[in-house]
């Protein structure tokens, strides 16, 4: 996602889109256009993110967030969402298993 006003880009939809091909294993993901990019839910919840600057993060709290130090633990704004580096989307394994730890973050009943 980006500020109120960002474009859509093509590269954005193509990035986001091979992040969800990585994500095709898991059932009820989808994705919502925001600010230029796309929250990504899981059964109606929002448990990640691609930003209009071409950027994926996952939703990390105090049972996660060590997840993501690998990685540098890039904050996205203020949220509790964490950055995540486009070479792992060909590593399904990783990015579903990351994706697994963000949803368990959600009050999902």
């Amino acid at each position: 996602m980006g500020t109120k006003g960002d474009k859509h880009t093509e590269e954005t939809a193509k990035g986001v889109e091979v992040l969800l091909n990585a994500l095709s294993a898991m059932d009820e993901v989808t994705t919502k256009k925001m600010f230029g990019g796309y929250g990504i839910f899981y059964k109606g919840k929002m448990f990640g993110l691609f930003s209009a600057k071409g950027k994926a993060y996952l939703k990390a709290n105090e049972s996660n967030l060590h997840e993501f130090e690998p990685y540098g633990k890039e904050q996205h704004s203020r949220m509790p969402y964490y950055y995540i580096p486009e070479v792992l989307f060909p590593d399904t394994d990783e990015i579903i298993r990351l994706a697994k730890t963000s949803i368990a973050t959600l009050d999902i009943s």
